[in-house]
């Protein structure tokens, strides 16, 4: 059964009679239904009823109803307002734009805007690389996507991937303080997506390229790439792909197992899919195996292939495997799964090698529930924030960028996101490596330096940065 989460929960006001064993009542009932009871505030008392406001936790959005419908079925309790945790939490947007320096006087008016403002403007006329000392060029990303990819939603848009882009700006912030706008494209085309972005790009130090579909996420990023002198990073590509290694480097260590020796599986082969593909095999992975709806990806196949599949086709499976994921799995050491949930089998699970490493990261629910495939498993992790072993790719992207912003990269290279993996791998020391904690907490504060001085010094290493010196990364919160 999925365990309850934070993302489900709720806050119930309820009117309680004064009587012995009706709080108990309350608890009880929530239980009998599968709610997890967290914080229980007092809001009023008086002689013959009390008032409290009660959080549950649910499983989802019909679960949620269930317990509130059981807790009416409480003889003389009162249920009074319902209020979803996450909607609150969205409630007018999730980020803001605040001032860095006081306006109280003349003084500060003059020297923030007119006239002062003129000399700073002339000044970044006769260097324009002086923008990145001089404005917010030097810590600002801009977070761009056309809504067609967004988490397992698919194609909603580009106002309902607002959402989720303010939340990639909020961790940009929190956790390597890169200032991160949120920029949400109301085109499907390549060429209008690159030409919005060149035209904005001299506002941003780098460009995050978020949930746009495969494969025209490809063409997107490499384009940009050519045509502008600041990174692009598609962080459905290259931050999971990043993740991804960093999990699977000390998984391997766990099951004593070497990179080259290992027979991967990887389902989803769209974005994220075809970048850890690629980063696998620069570690010397050989035996990869792509699988998509169709089945396995091999030489010859016809069906539902695109030029990345192609590539996929031509660089993987070199044992020619044809069937479906059960084929694909027979005497399989790890399953990467980046596509679509319920589609692993304990069956399949019995097909894999000795101490099987399983990542099932679609999102919201993974390819297979942990308790499922628990007692089949060795190594587990989902993309999930309430498992062990989440693989997020916020332990990725903030540290990322601020190495990137820090050394003034040009590009974003192959150098760096080793790198980032090999560093963000090694936040986990060898006394904390166990089946459960095989990837940094996303709350350790190490997380994000680390990965920023690994990213600056792969940077300087492929003389890629624009900063002589290595930058002071121990600011990081």
């Amino acid at each position: 059964m999925i365990t309850p989460s934070a993302s489900y929960s709720f806050t119930v006001r309820l009117q309680i009679p004064n009587r012995p064993g009706m709080l108990g009542r309350v608890a009880s009932a929530i239980g009998d239904a599968g709610g997890d009871i967290g914080a229980v505030d007092l809001v009023e008392t008086t002689r013959d009823r009390t008032e409290r406001d009660i959080t549950v936790k649910a499983r989802d959005s019909v679960h949620a109803q269930q317990i509130v419908s059981r807790l009416k079925r409480v003889a003389g309790l009162r249920v009074g307002a319902v209020s979803d945790r996450t909607f609150l939490m969205h409630l007018g947007g999730k980020i803001e734009i605040r001032n860095k320096a006081p306006i109280r006087t003349r003084d500060d008016l003059s020297m923030a805007y007119t006239p002062g403002v003129a000399r700073i403007c002339l000044a970044i006329r006769d260097d324009r690389q002086r923008a990145f000392s001089l404005t917010i060029k030097k810590n600002t990303v801009a977070v761009v996507t056309d809504g067609t990819a967004v988490l397992g939603l698919g194609d909603i848009g580009p106002e309902a991937a607002l959402p989720v882009m303010e939340g990639k700006a909020m961790l940009f912030k929190e956790f390597a303080g890169v200032d991160a706008f949120p920029i949400c494209l109301a085109t499907k085309e390549p060429d209008k997506i690159v030409e919005t972005v060149k035209l904005l790009a001299p506002a941003f130090g780098g460009v995050n390229l978020e949930d746009i579909a495969a494969p025209r996420c490809f063409e997107v990023e490499e384009r940009l790439r050519k045509e502008l002198d600041i990174p692009v990073f598609h962080d459905d590509q290259h931050g999971t792909a990043v993740v991804v290694l960093a999990a699977l480097l000390n998984a391997l260590k766990i099951v004593r197992k070497e990179a080259r020796r290992t027979r991967v599986v990887v389902t989803g082969v769209g974005a994220a899919g075809t970048a850890t593909i690629k980063i696998l095999q620069s570690i010397g992975v050989r035996d990869i195996m792509g699988v998509d709806e169709h089945g396995t990806i091999h030489r010859g196949r016809t069906k539902g292939m695109d030029f990345m599949k192609r590539w996929v086709a031509g660089a993987t499976n070199p044992r020619q495997v044809q069937g479906d994921l059960g084929a694909a799995l027979e005497r399989a050491d790890v399953f990467i799964g980046l596509s679509v949930p319920g589609i692993l089998t304990v069956r399949d699970l019995k097909r894999m090698a000795r101490d099987p490493i399983v990542f099932a990261m679609a999102n919201p629910d993974p390819e297979i529930q942990p308790e499922e495939a628990r007692r089949h498993v060795r190594v587990m992790a989902t993309g999930r924030s309430d498992y062990p072993n989440q693989i997020n790719n916020v332990l990725c992207f903030p540290g990322f960028f601020r190495g990137l912003l820090d050394a003034r990269v040009r590009a974003v290279n192959d150098e760096m996101k080793l790198a980032a993996a090999r560093a963000l791998a090694g936040c986990v020391s060898r006394s904390e490596l166990s089946e459960e904690y095989i990837i940094p907490s996303v709350f350790n504060k190490s997380v994000a330096p680390a990965v920023a001085h690994g990213v600056a010094g792969a940077a300087h290493e492929t003389a890629t940065a624009r900063r002589r010196q290595r930058p002071d990364l121990s600011g990081i919160r």
